[in-house]
């Protein structure tokens, strides 16, 4: 996908991604810079953090649907080295905090591969 692409996702973010975004921007958890409506390769990801190869995805009921398409993508971006997460939108709105707890959970595990 384009960066166009991108920039017009971010103009349109769902409530979800909104709230979450609220929280994980400005280096607020764990000091982890994130980037939204991030354009990796042929995908456009939620949010990504790149010192630690980290994509975090908020998903809608469609992602029901297109849980094959989900797991390809997921797929294609972890053999390239990247950690995937996903939440659903219900989980971003009704726990936040839980939501933001695991993600800090996930950037402090270590990660062999981005050992200096």
């Amino acid at each position: 996908m384009s960066i166009e692409t991108a920039r017009q996702l971010r103009s349109r973010m769902t409530e979800a991604e909104k709230r979450l975004w609220s929280r994980i921007r400005y280096r607020q958890v764990t000091g982890a810079r994130f980037r939204r409506q991030q354009a990796i390769g042929p995908w456009v990801v939620d949010f990504f953090c790149p010192a630690a190869r980290l994509v975090i995805e908020v998903d809608g009921g469609q992602h029901v649907a297109r849980a094959d398409a989900d797991l390809a993508r997921t797929t294609w971006l972890a053999e390239r080295g990247y950690r995937v997460i996903r939440f659903w939108n219900n989980d971003v709105l009704a726990r936040t905090d839980a939501v933001v707890e695991e993600i800090a959970r996930v950037l402090a595990e270590p990660r062999p591969d981005l050992r200096d």
